[in-house]
């Protein structure tokens, strides 16, 4: 990041490097997420190594009778063979499929097994394409090992050895950059999620002006997290003073590109404790400074096992800040479990819940169905992350308008002009216009719904809906601010000291 006295706005132009590839003011970043010259407050309506290298994991290609198409705006047309001969058998159509299994942040990937073979279900019999032909669908999946070079590895070789049709990822910028920057390069289309838009685009050196041509993602954007931040912190009466812990990695970058400018504008002190590699282990110096500056909220976002790291260092140096805002390690309840009844009252940025009023464009079953599905099929908690369950609703979709699966060219239109009615996160739509401060803010990217949370430790052992079983912490909806669809249950209540 540097200074530039020159800077029209007065305030300095900050640049930030997201990938060493790019650089991208401030204020532009500000204003395509739609938020710049602004003050961000609550009442705007500021509406995420089994497998060695060269190893395959395991295939599964299937074909069968025809699947019921999910809900969409976009019809496909209409085949021409009979009720009793049924459609005409297509070729095979191969999706690849890379996610962290293993390694630092595999927490990511722990439900995509359960979406495979969800995937894999609802295609058994094959998927009726815009052709009017079945064809058998067949999956290939591969595990990234938390490694952004082996991603692009085992995407190369998924996309030039064994030929797949389209490509799907997930899963934070360590895996979804590097599938994402391969599929360009090799002309694949490619379908991803769940890692937040400005890290996605301008981690990839996007240009707002040209966009990409083969790469497509469902996710929040900055203009989102902030509205909730923003949201969350005012819930609370506090020092306004925040203490900030922002790694030097993609999303870390972009972060402190992201929020400095608004805790400054919304009256917030931003203590930084400095960039600091992921893996730090050993969090004193950052706690003696949020200690001695009488930090009240932290903000930052950090893997899983980084954050029960700090937070039980933070516990024991008898740092107790009344509200903690942590992306990524508030996402899984296995995070929370790790750290213990310390993690009660832990808030975050979230984006999928059982109480979602959705449903599966793929069997119809509601999202609370799908979570109790995979609480009863893998004796444990619901995970967000199933949410990368939308990739197939999205790839499915597609092909159903596609007539000819041999023309990328036509697939990507598909891709590009993408626009469901209901998917396990709700409608989305590419086809509305780029603007910041939109589901649309960025080309290529449109996104899902967005809330905080807070993780309660479940004292009473109460049983939800959705559970096989009682669970240590259950997470609550506290704010949504910039998803009114999805309904609040508690206010946040402030950390126990």
């Amino acid at each position: 990041m540097k200074d530039r006295d020159e800077s029209p706005f007065g305030q300095g132009h900050l640049e930030v490097n997201l990938n060493n590839s790019s650089l991208v003011s401030r204020r532009e970043f500000l204003k395509i997420a739609g938020i710049a010259g602004a003050t961000v407050g609550m009442g705007a309506g500021l509406g995420g190594l089994l497998v060695g290298c060269g190893e395959e994991e395991t295939t599964t290609t299937t074909a069968g009778p025809t699947t019921t198409a999910g809900p969409t705006t976009t019809a496909a047309p209409s085949t021409t063979t009979t009720t009793a001969a049924g459609p005409e058998m297509g070729r095979e159509y191969k999706i690849g499929f890379v996610t962290p299994i293993t390694g630092a942040i595999s927490a990511f990937g722990i439900p995509d097994a359960w979406c495979l073979e969800r995937w894999r279900e609802y295609a058994a019999d094959g998927l009726v394409c815009g052709d009017g032909k079945k064809h058998p669908i067949t999956f290939l999946d591969r595990d990234s090992q938390s490694d952004s070079n082996r991603a692009a590895q085992v995407t190369g070789d998924l996309v030039t050895n064994d030929k797949v049709d389209m490509m799907m990822a997930a899963a934070t910028p360590d895996t979804t950059i590097p599938v994402s920057d391969q599929c360009e390069a090799l002309a694949a289309p490619c379908l991803s999620t769940d890692t937040p838009a400005e890290a996605y685009f301008f981690g990839r050196g996007g240009d707002p002006a040209v966009g990409f041509k083969w790469t497509y993602h469902l996710f929040w954007g900055f203009w989102e997290l902030i509205a909730n931040s923003l949201d969350l912190w005012a819930q609370l009466e506090t020092n306004k003073v925040i203490g900030v812990m922002w790694p030097n990695d993609v999303d870390g970058n972009a972060y402190r590109q992201a929020f400095p400018p608004v805790i400054s504008d919304n009256g917030y002190t931003m203590v930084d404790a400095g960039s600091f590699q992921p893996g730090t282990e050993d969090y004193t110096t950052i706690i003696s400074l949020f200690k001695k500056e009488a930090v009240e909220i932290v903000n930052l976002i950090m893997s899983p096992p980084d954050f029960i790291n700090f937070w039980k260092q933070a516990k024991q140096q008898a740092f107790s800040p009344k509200i903690v805002d942590a992306s990524k390690p508030t996402l899984f309840p296995s995070a929370m479990e790790a750290a213990g009844d310390i993690a009660d009252g832990l808030a975050g940025p979230c984006w999928f819940h059982p109480t979602y009023p959705f449903k599966s464009s793929l069997t119809g079953e509601s999202v609370l169905e799908l979570c109790l599905d995979f609480a009863t099929k893998n004796n444990m908690q619901w995970q967000q992350p199933q949410l990368h369950y939308v990739l197939f609703e999205w790839a499915a979709d597609v092909l159903k308008r596609v007539t000819n699966l041999d023309d990328k060219e036509e697939v990507i239109k598909a891709v590009a002009t993408s626009k469901m009615d209901m998917t396990v996160h709700g409608p989305f739509d590419f086809t509305a216009p780029v603007k910041g401060g939109t589901k649309h803010a960025l080309p290529n990217v449109v996104s899902v719904p967005f809330w905080e949370g807070q993780w309660w430790l479940n004292t009473e052992q109460k049983q939800q809906e959705w559970d096989t079983e009682p669970h240590q912490f259950e997470l609550m909806i506290v704010g949504n601010v910039t998803a009114p669809e999805i309904p609040t249950q508690e206010k946040l209540k402030p950390l126990p000291a």
